[in-house]
């Protein structure tokens, strides 16, 4: 991944928007989807404004990693023509939203004497370069590399230590990363559709800047996406991005449980889903009754009636097993409580009556379902949950990432780290690359 972005000297502060055309691309199992935004002046500054939206079904996936290769790449060629064809504009390079690979989060602590008393540029290079080299997961890829909080002679809390006076620099990072292979059989199914890879984002950390506001950003929130195959989680608190991790189940995982429950197809039981399920009881269940189609193709076979009760208590069980293990993985992570007492869901599973209430109820927060309020300009279509990490990939293109690292992941390296593990790539002049960029 291209080096040191090292982190914004103003990141407490609202991000500076950058002028122009940004894209970004979520290649989920059940959908691909690209938006296409242009900054906007408005009374608040720069604004992303979508003027393309492509979406498609997806095929070639599962569980978020590719399995066919042509036909993932058709879907995503057809997802950003159709953006392309609406926006009136075509675009070379794309931001991907990745959910594939086993996401997971790493924290780095590292002090060093400083070179002198006042701390400058090259000590925050120096203290990072080497935080990122204490780091080595042969065969997983690093995404993000935020630093969460800096320490001068100990004393903790330091927002932006340059300028300061002191023997110690210290810093805490957030270093997420997930399996190299399948995060590069998506990137090379996007350059298969000539396009450049500007980058890659986690899809929990996406939806997060979408779907939260700076209070519940900076108080302490939880962000779960649910996807088709694959939850994911995020713990956002004091501004940024604190633990992320991925369950590898989702709404499809939904849907065959109904399939194999009420004996009828794949197809017809999403179907079923999407119009009469729900994760909460209500009086009429036992006096509605769905007509099911038989798996079974003969003739003879015809509908049957079954109560939605039947159905209810399918699609209960499944739902409280993933907000279950969310919860599990939270508490052994120790960032619960980091979390506070607000709960975002989002992703197109999210969309089921009840789920919202569920996820609340089991996880011990305030839940609401969170929407892409970052991009303006979206269309009722594409305006519900499904899409919220698409909004927030364009959201971070257009603000910049706060992050020590930025650019497309370095998978060379990964290999070269499973060779050597002493020789890790951060030198400085991939460094200054981005000082030059950002300041």
């Amino acid at each position: 991944m291209g080096m040191l972005s090292i982190f914004n000297s103003r990141a407490t502060a609202e991000p500076k928007a950058k002028p122009g055309v940004f894209a970004a691309l979520d290649i989920g199992a059940a959908k691909t989807v690209c938006f296409i935004a242009r900054t906007e002046q408005t009374l608040a500054g720069l604004r992303p404004r979508a003027i393309g939206v492509g979406h498609v079904s997806t095929r070639g996936l599962r569980a978020g990693a590719i399995v066919d290769m042509d036909a993932a790449a058709e879907s995503v060629r057809t997802a950003v023509e159709n953006a392309e064809r609406m926006a009136g504009h075509t675009v070379s390079e794309i931001v991907i939203c990745a959910a594939a690979g086993g996401l997971s989060s790493a924290r780095v602590s590292v002090d060093l004497d400083l070179a002198s008393s006042e701390v400058t540029d090259r000590d925050l290079r120096r203290i990072l370069a080497e935080a990122l080299h204490e780091h080595r997961e042969p065969g997983r890829v690093l995404l993000h590399a935020l630093p969460l909080s800096w320490r001068v002679d100990g004393h903790r809390g330091v927002k932006d230590p340059r300028g300061m006076f002191g023997d110690r620099l210290g810093v805490d990072l957030h270093l997420v990363s997930a399996l190299g292979d399948p995060i590069q059989n998506l990137t090379a199914c996007v350059e298969r559709c000539q396009l450049s890879i500007a980058g890659v984002v986690a899809t929990p950390y996406a939806a997060g800047l979408s779907v939260l506001s700076p209070d519940e950003r900076e108080l302490g929130a939880l962000v779960v996406d649910m996807g088709a195959h694959v939850t994911s989680l995020a713990v956002f608190a004091e501004g940024g991005l604190q633990h992320l991790d991925a369950l590898p189940l989702g709404g499809a995982h939904v849907t065959s449980d109904i399939a194999r429950g009420l004996s009828t197809p794949v197809q017809a039981a999403e179907r079923i889903k999407a119009l009469y399920g729900s994760a909460l009881d209500s009086p009429d269940d036992d006096q509605v009754m769905i007509e099911t189609p038989p798996v079974a193709g003969a003739s003879e076979a015809t509908m049957s009636q079954q109560p939605r009760a039947l159905l209810n208590a399918v699609i209960r069980p499944r739902l409280e097993e993933i907000f279950e293990l969310a919860r599990d993985r939270l508490s052994a992570a120790g960032v619960d409580r980091a979390a506070g007492r607000s709960l975002v869901l989002t992703g197109g599973a999210s969309q089921l009556p009840g789920a919202c209430e569920l996820a609340g109820r089991v996880l011990g927060k305030h839940a609401r379902v969170g929407r892409p309020d970052a991009l303006a300009g979206l269309g009722d279509a594409v305006s519900g949950p499904a899409f919220s990490a698409c909004s927030g990939a364009v959201h971070r293109c257009v603000n910049g990432p706060t992050e020590a690292i930025s650019g497309p992941p370095r998978f060379d390296r990964a290999a070269s780290a499973r060779r050597r593990p002493e020789s890790v790539d951060r030198g400085p002049a991939a460094i200054w690359r981005w000082f030059a960029e950002s300041f």
